[in-house]
């Protein structure tokens, strides 16, 4: 056993985007670990065939689930009420849902899709449930992004792509807004025992194209076979490893990509950039 296998008996752990990928894997193996794990994601039926799939390879009956889509503000912020009703602690928040969207799309706030899904509900979410994590001391935010972030500084002249929408641009730049977002909520939340780290998974074969239709999906499938994709297990290591790790007690403000921490976008690094983003973000969610 490793120094990040220890048990995590004790623990409540919250992860976004659990049914499906990568998240189901985080999910299943801090389950796994002795954790409470609470899903959240947008289909009923699959969050209850997820935790109940959950229990059964764990033998780990503290899997519970709770229905949102992370598109929309009103569900996220039911969402964290929900939490907040049944549970007292939280120890670890997993930010993990996400996708990416061929054509552009408004969110139900009227919010560009990957800019409202990627970024904005890791925002909302985590404000939402700051207290919780707080008064459970010691305890981690852990924020998925992507090597997409690079060279994807957000534009804020257009930061909703009204002009010329692409979607790769779209998405890296949502995935830029994690990492500037991680970096300042470390920042704010120094001296609080709260942990917020960002990572990048790596190309990972799971399904988050499909969402915009079978040939974004078939694209997805093919540049994952092309470039020897990581299986979702593999993909799921650095999130697991960042909730999880007693190594990293204490760690903050960092970007990790194959266990290993590494150089995010340089541009990631500009303090003000980070806070007018928060400005703006706190502005779109009503905060």
């Amino acid at each position: 056993m490793t120094l990040q296998d220890h048990s995590l008996d004790g623990k409540t752990m919250l992860v976004t985007g659990a049914t499906a990928g990568i998240g189901e894997i985080t999910a299943l193996e801090l389950a796994r670990r002795g954790a409470a794990v609470i899903l959240v994601s947008r289909s009923p039926e699959k969050c209850a065939a997820t935790a109940e799939r959950i229990r059964g390879e764990t033998d780990n009956p503290n899997i519970d689930f709770i229905v949102a889509d992370l598109s929309s503000q009103a569900q996220i912020r039911q969402a964290a009420a929900q939490f907040k009703a049944r549970y007292d602690r939280l120890d670890v928040l997993v930010n993990n849902a996400g996708g990416v969207f061929a054509s552009r799309k408004l969110s139900v706030d009227g919010i560009e899709m990957n800019f409202a899904l990627n970024h904005l509900s890791y925002f909302l979410l985590t404000n939402l449930l700051l207290d919780v994590l707080k008064a459970s001391a010691p305890a981690r935010i852990v924020n998925v992004s992507s090597n997409g972030h690079f060279d994807s500084a957000p534009d804020f002249a257009d930061l909703q792509f009204e002009k010329n929408y692409a979607m790769l641009k779209a998405y890296g730049r949502s995935k830029f807004a994690n990492v500037l977002f991680t970096y300042e909520l470390a920042r704010r939340l120094e001296g609080n025992g709260v942990t917020a780290n960002a990572l990048n998974p790596g190309l990972v074969k799971t399904r988050i194209g499909t969402n915009s239709g079978w040939l974004v999906g078939l694209a997805w499938n093919l540049v994952n076979w092309l470039r020897n994709g990581l299986t979702p297990e593999e993909g799921a290591q650095t999130s697991i490893l960042l909730a999880s790790s007693v190594q990293l007690e204490g760690v903050t403000g960092k970007y990790y990509s194959r266990q290993k921490e590494r150089a995010s976008d340089p541009v990631t690094y500009d303090e003000e950039l980070a806070r007018h983003l928060w400005e703006i973000s706190a502005q779109m969610v009503g905060l």
